[in-house]
């Protein structure tokens, strides 16, 4: 947005139209943003569009500081309340006139709280201060969550138009004066050409990986990734792969509201299911570690704001695939541990082969397609058909059978 703005100041533009629909964000790049629509010397038109956008939490502040705010029918704006990552929210505090019929207004309960609250207010209302703008109802945004409808909002003065379409908005906003700077600018929209300033593939890019549910599946998959290369080293595409996976997955978490508890229960339940295949204790690492993962996936986004929550069939469909991964490694276990041992020098043992001849006093015997030297407490003769009692270094103990020769 801030690169969009400065190449439509060097182009000349009459006049930036800003289309918003957000859940909301980081309250960092929310003070970007403002600071360069309020620094920009073109006017900047925020439009919450299409029907069904809104402009909820850091949006609000947004459309704002905006030089022009119009709103799509059937938009929202509003839930402006600040909250913490890693805390569970802003808790309320019993208050309220005595007798009165409505509830008490939220309150924070810390210190630290009030302080974010109270600094966020102040923000908005000079941003309302500026424009002519409802600062009452921002305050009101801000410290109980409020959100108003397209249509109430421009009753109550909080945004300036309403406009179902940029061409309806470029008429109304036609003759309009607005405060540019250290002056005040006449806008001319009747006759202008629009220009679709389309994203870069950058932002495109991060705007796909930074998704909530993009960001769980390339964790999920970078995880599994490197589990695949550590248990079964061989070309590395699963540990390139997982590796490119995970480091993008930090990336969209550094900007996305996470909660580190929920991502520690989740990479606890990972190990545990890992450790229930390679070390079973008749399921309960396993089902432990499910209960960890599913829990933990739920907890990942320590935000209530739909935008933010991650869809729920699919932490179910990766629960189901971790579970149906875990079944199908214990049952190649147990049927590994059924099997007969077909490796290392214990198969060997209760083996019947004939002695192939003799050499010097000693027998010789051709097992696995190795010659072997057998001794026997007996003596023996070639053809004699022996059992392998134990194996001695390079050398087969073993018993003469009775029925001699084969």
């Amino acid at each position: 947005m801030v690169r969009g703005i400065d190449q439509a100041a060097l182009a000349g533009a009459e006049l930036v139209v800003l289309r918003i629909d957000t859940p909301g964000g980081l309250d960092t790049a929310m003070r970007d943003m403002v600071k360069a629509v309020l620094s920009s010397t073109v006017p900047v038109v925020g439009y919450v569009s299409p029907s069904g956008a809104r402009a909820a939490s850091a949006g609000t502040y947004l459309l704002y500081a905006t030089h022009v705010a119009v709103m799509a029918p059937g938009t929202n704006l509003g839930a402006a309340t600040p909250v913490q990552i890693g805390s569970p929210g802003m808790p309320t505090l019993p208050g309220g006139e005595e007798g009165s019929d409505e509830a008490p207004a939220p309150q924070p309960a810390t210190p630290m709280e009030r302080k974010i609250v109270n600094d966020a207010v102040a923000y908005i209302e000079s941003l309302a201060q500026l424009r002519g703008r409802n600062a009452e109802w921002a305050a009101k945004a801000v410290r109980e969550g409020a959100s108003l409808s397209a249509e109430d909002a421009l009753e109550l003065g909080v945004i300036d138009l309403m406009a179902g379409s940029v061409n309806e908005l470029l008429q109304q906003v036609h003759g309009r004066e607005v405060q540019v700077g250290a002056g005040v600018q006449t806008l001319a929209t009747d006759s202008l050409a629009v220009y679709q300033h389309p994203f870069d593939w950058r932002s495109e890019f991060l705007a796909v990986i930074t998704d909530p549910n993009i960001a769980y599946v390339l964790m999920l998959v970078g995880i599994y990734g490197l589990i695949i290369e550590f248990y079964n080293p061989g070309i590395g595409v699963a540990g390139v792969v997982g590796a490119v996976c995970l480091l993008l997955a930090l990336y969209a978490f550094q900007v996305l509201p996470i909660s580190y508890a929920g991502l520690g229960l989740i990479l606890l339940g990972i190990a545990l299911m890992t450790a229930e295949a390679f070390a079973p204790s008749f399921g309960i690492l396993g089902l432990g570690g499910i209960a960890a993962f599913i829990v933990g996936s739920i907890m990942l986004m320590d935000t209530q704001l739909p935008g933010y929550q991650i869809a729920m069939p699919m932490i179910l469909a990766f629960a189901v695939f971790s579970a149906g991964l875990l079944v199908f490694a214990l049952g190649m276990i147990m049927k590994a541990r059924k099997g007969k041992i077909v490796t290392g020098v214990d198969h060997l043992l209760g083996q019947r082969v004939p002695v192939e001849s003799i050499s010097a006093g000693t027998a010789w015997v051709r097992l696995d397609g190795e010659l072997w030297e057998a001794a026997s407490e007996t003596p023996l003769a070639p053809s004699d058909l022996v059992t392998v009692d134990s194996v001695d270094g390079v050398i087969l103990r073993v018993s003469k059978n009775n029925g001699g020769s084969r």
